[in-house]
């Protein structure tokens, strides 16, 4: 990843890739995109953001993120459905960080729209 890079891992710079989600000029088109996005805002300690993009009924009503994490990479490793013609996917990936990784498959559902993070799963 270049400096100019997206955390989210593709090669677009931020502003033009998540960074246009997190200012709210566009939404996720799709459930890999709300992924990458989200992954994003952890990496930039957007906690709105992703209190945002969490579905009503499971969002908590406070997060906080520790100021210490540092997050080093994102690799997709499958998606089912989540795009324009779902109204739900999953997503799993991994999510590296400084001294460890997170593997998660994430569902996702359409709420008047947009896409959202409903919960996830831990893969051992």
């Amino acid at each position: 990843m270049t400096s100019r890079s997206c955390p989210c891992g593709l090669s677009q710079a931020y502003e033009a890739c998540c960074g246009r989600y997190h200012r709210a000029a566009a939404a996720a088109p799709t459930a890999e995109a709300l992924m990458r996005s989200r992954y994003c805002a952890f990496v930039k300690g957007d906690a709105g953001y992703l209190l945002r993009t969490w579905h009503p009924r499971t969002r908590p009503g406070t997060l906080e993120l520790d100021p210490r994490m540092r997050w080093t990479g994102l690799e997709i490793l499958d998606t089912s459905d989540g795009s324009a013609f779902h109204s739900a996917g999953t997503v799993e990936f991994r999510a590296s960080y400084r001294g460890g990784s997170l593997h998660e498959r994430s569902r996702f559902e359409r709420v008047d729209g947009a896409w959202v993070y409903v919960d996830g799963e831990f893969v051992p």
